[in-house]
């Protein structure tokens, strides 16, 4: 959805003209870039928190000569996601089969036979070495 779409689906939820909803569409853009610039967040409950971060200088590497060069350090635009947005976006978690408890109990069980059938054979074998 590039921003002429955006105006028009704010136009026809809102029942606002399209200039009226790209207006109020630009004063937001603008109202978030304001606030980030002075250093600011911009936090909007349900749908995510504007914010920046800095990114220190660093040595980086031209990747056609290798020669290198000096980034310089910087402040970038942040976006995290709120739990709504995440939600709202998120795919549908698969359900993961019920097992029986039948099954789950004949699988307990096995276990704790085998070993007592092993502790069984060592005693066996060694009352066998004791009579020897």
């Amino acid at each position: 959805m590039n921003k002429s779409e955006l105006v028009d689906a704010v136009a026809a939820k809102t029942g606002l003209t399209k200039a009226h909803s790209a207006d109020a569409i630009d004063a937001v853009i603008s109202s978030i870039q304001e606030a980030l610039k002075a250093g600011g967040q911009v936090s909007l409950i349900g749908f995510g928190v504007f914010a920046t971060g800095e990114r220190p200088a660093r040595t980086g590497r031209n990747p056609r000569t290798g020669e290198e060069i000096q980034i310089p350090a910087c402040r970038l635009p942040k976006f995290k996601p709120g739990k709504g947005l995440r939600d709202a976006v998120a795919l549908p978690k698969p359900v993961a089969p019920v097992k029986s408890k039948v099954k789950a109990e004949s699988k307990v069980e096995k276990p704790a036979a085998a070993k007592a059938e092993k502790s069984a054979a060592k005693t066996e074998k060694a009352a066998k070495k004791s009579s020897k």
